[in-house]
Parts: C-alpha cells; sequence; structure tokens
C-alpha cells in the first residue's frame, strides 16, 4: 500500500523491470503524434502479460495466425521507435507462452507486432487509461487454453474476463464441520500487488510485491507442515490477480481463514510499524484506515484489468457480508497483531476497519496484515532479510493456531 505520492515512484518502478524498453520523449514530440514510451513483458504460468504504454490511447486491430502460432497486433497512426525495435529483447526464455517477438513498419502509418507462440492461447487485448503516474496502456493477456494444473485461478480468470464470476461462485464458501477438528483448517495467503502493479516502493528499490510473494511463500511452507492445516495461495508468483478474483479463488477452495500480506508506505519516512485490517461496511474506523483501503482498492487500475462488466462484490456482496463474519475477522486479527508485536514495533495496536475489496468474502473471516513500513529505510532493510520474512510467517501462523485454539468456528457453522 502506498500514500498518493509514492505513485509517482510506481511509474518509476516500472523502469526497473526486467523486461522494460523506455523511451523519454519531450512536450514537443508528444504533441506531435502518438508515441510508444514504454513495453514490458511480464511472463507467468498463468498467463504471460505484453503492455504497450503510450503518450495518447493506441488503435489496434488483432488476429492470429497457424503454422507456426503467432498473434499479430497492428497498431495504427503510429511510427516505428527504438522502443518498439527493442521489443523481441524483452521475450524471456522461460515465458511458458512467447517463444519470440518482432516488429515492424507495415505501412506509413501502422506498426505491425508479432508474436510467436510455443503453444496455442487464447489472447485478450483491451486498453487502460492513465493512472498512478502511467501513461495509457494497450495490454496483450496470453492465456493458456487448457488449464495446467488443478489450480483453479484459470477458470476463475476466465469467468472474471466473460462477466461470469459472481454466477459460478459457491453458495456456501467453508466445508461443513469443525476445522481442525473434522478436517484441515483451510487458510488462503493472498501476496498483496504482482505484475503490472508493484506496489509500494521502498528508498532502496525494494518492491512490496516481492517481499510479501517471499513472505506468503515461508506462510505456505510452515501451514502445509501443520497435520491439520493446508494453505493455498491467490498467486505464487510474480503475475497480477484482480481482487475479485482473489476472493473468488478463496471461496472456490472453501477456504477458513483469508489473510492478505502487504508492506507500508507513507510520505514520511519516520513512519513505522506493523498494522492490521479487517472489513468494515460501515465506514473506516480511522482516516488512515480509509486512505489504505482507498490505496488498496486501486490495485486493479495500477494492475489493469479490462472491464468485463462483472458485478461481483462491487454491489451485491457489500450487502451479504455478515456481522458475525466480520466479528470472527476482529477475534483473528486480534490474534495476529499480537502475535506481530513480539517481532516488531506496532504502528497501531487495535485492529482498524475499512471496506478494503480484498477482504469482502461474506463468509470467510479476513485480515489485511501490513508487516512493516517499506518507506522507512530501517524498516525496508527488516523486510528485505529472509530472517524477518520468516518471522512474519511464524506470527502469522500462531495468530491461526490461537484463533482456532480458542474454539473459533465459522459463524454460519456454529
Amino acid at each position: 500500500m502506498s500514500h498518493p505520492d509514492f505513485n509517482v515512484s510506481r511509474r518509476r518502478l516500472l523502469q526497473g523491470a526486467g523486461a522494460l524498453w523506455l523511451l523519454s520523449v519531450s512536450k514537443l514530440g508528444l504533441a506531435a503524434s502518438s508515441h510508444v514510451m514504454a513495453v514490458r513483458i511480464w511472463p507467468s504460468t498463468t498467463y504471460s502479460r505484453l503492455t504497450i504504454e503510450s503518450s495518447t490511447p493506441l488503435k489496434y486491430k488483432q488476429f492470429t495466425l497457424t503454422n507456426p502460432d503467432r498473434v499479430v497486433v497492428d497498431i495504427e497512426n503510429i511510427q516505428l521507435n527504438r522502443v518498439m525495435k527493442g521489443v523481441g529483447e524483452l521475450v524471456r526464455r522461460d515465458d511458458p507462452y512467447i517463444k519470440s517477438a518482432r516488429v515492424g513498419q507495415f505501412d506509413p502509418r501502422t506498426i505491425r507486432l508479432v508474436l510467436e507462440l510455443k503453444q496455442n492461447v487464447s489472447p485478450r487485448l483491451f486498453t487502460l487509461a492513465p493512472v498512478a503516474g502511467i501513461k495509457d496502456r494497450l495490454v496483450l493477456d496470453l492465456y493458456p487454453v487448457k488449464a495446467i494444473s488443478d489450480d483453479p485461478l484459470l477458470a476463475l480468470l476466465e469467468d472474471y474476463n466473460n462477466g461470469k464470476l459472481e454466477k459460478n461462485q459457491p453458495t456456501e464458501a467453508p466445508l461443513p464441520g469443525k476445522a481442525g477438528r473434522d478436517r484441515p483448517i483451510v487458510i488462503m495467503i493472498d501476496p498483496g500487488h504482482g505484475g503490472e502493479d508493484p506496489g509500494a516502493l521502498g528508498k532502496m528499490k525494494t518492491r512490496e510485491k516481492d517481499i510479501v510473494l517471499k513472505m506468503g511463500r515461508y506462510l505456505k511452507t510452515l501451514i502445509d507442515k501443520q497435520p491439520n492445516m493446508r494453505a493455498h495461495m491467490t498467486r505464487h508468483e510474480d503475475v497480477f490477480i484482480p481482487l475479485k478474483v482473489r476472493v473468488a479463488k478463496a471461496r472456490r477452495v472453501r477456504a477458513d481463514l483469508f489473510v492478505s500480506i502487504h508492506a507500508d508506505a507513507f510520505t514520511s519516512r519516520a513512519a513505522r510499524g506493523s498494522s492490521v485490517f479487517a472489513l468494515s461496511t460501515h465506514g473506516a474506523t480511522s482516516a488512515a484506515a480509509r486512505f489504505l483501503a482507498q490505496t488498496q482498492n486501486e490495485s486493479d487500475l495500477i494492475g489493469g484489468v479490462s472491464m468485463s462488466g462483472d458485478r461481483y462484490l462491487d454491489h451485491t456482496m457489500f450487502d451479504m457480508v455478515q456481522r458475525q463474519t466480520i466479528s470472527d475477522s476482529l477475534i483473528f486479527g486480534k490474534e495476529v497483531l499480537s502475535r506481530m508485536g513480539k517481532i516488531n514495533q506496532l504502528h497501531k495496536r487495535t485492529i482498524d476497519q475499512a471496506g478494503f475489496a480484498v477482504l469482502k468474502a461474506p463468509d470467510i473471516p479476513s485480515i489485511l496484515v501490513e508487516t512493516a513500513f517499506i518507506s522507512n529505510v530501517g524498516e525496508e532493510r527488516k523486510l528485505r532479510t529472509p530472517r524477518y520474512q520468516q518471522q512474519v510467517a511464524q506470527a502469522i501462523l500462531a495468530g491461526i493456531k490461537a484463533y482456532f485454539a480458542n474454539g473459533a468456528v465459522l459463524a454460519k457453522y456454529k
């Protein structure tokens, strides 16, 4: 999460991406014609994304070819520049879907981008308006035609893109029976941000998305070693997942608890400490909580999602959230907060609440953990260390154990 002034850092942070070509364009040049300012490729096993950032919205046409499989994008009213010429160098050998990329001036007013593929894909092309210092974007997502694992994420992304996420969700999320006694406790771990959305940026260029992913992996390893627990992750690699899909995945695997992991940021580098947040449907409990919820909920705008028209969570879910679930979230959050206080100074000793979109599962106690301030140089150093990352994982696990040891069960099954 970050303060508004950190949105400028988001743009600078994208300049540090491994697969990136960037162009500095003068205001005079921008006025003359549309320019491609940056190209980024984000490969992952879930889907690969190519982003073209430009000074103005781009007009495009897209089609596919076979023998070999290719995706072709014609971009109109634009001239080939050195940024676009470098697109082939951005393709990584380990990209599951893109074999190579090439570009040329198709006609005087059109450039043609050709992606040669490693396998058959389902392409999705859309545009994004400027946000947080990032200019207009043309986004090409390449999804596998068939899922390569039993992870429901690909099916959920397809439902989301087709506006069917709400329709295809289970009516009840958690499994029946007492978690930890009659069946394993199912925990959904949510490392915040990912892919095009880097999260907050530290002075030493530490990216929030990288740190929280490492913490999430540590936590999953610890949970899976427990005889009565099983962990899932909303993302296990550097990929952007929409907030609504993160919640939907938790409900699809019928999780008992949901833990979203983040690193805080503020304009004053003196701000420090750990915090825990829960959902509120009746307004934020503090101005800070309200602001953090706003910045977190803007993650979809930074990460980039197509407008599917799916209303899941935006309206109906607010009405469905049960008071008892929020009460359970507060109890769970207090257990985690007290354990975080043993490894780091607390920014606030009570649980704050606000309308965090990622915490809106109606039947799963959910919390958001701000592990430390990445904008504080001392805490940034701490966040970078495997020792502290493991301590955070251990603290969250201790909070989970304490929550269930005290007899907590989902309200629906009490």
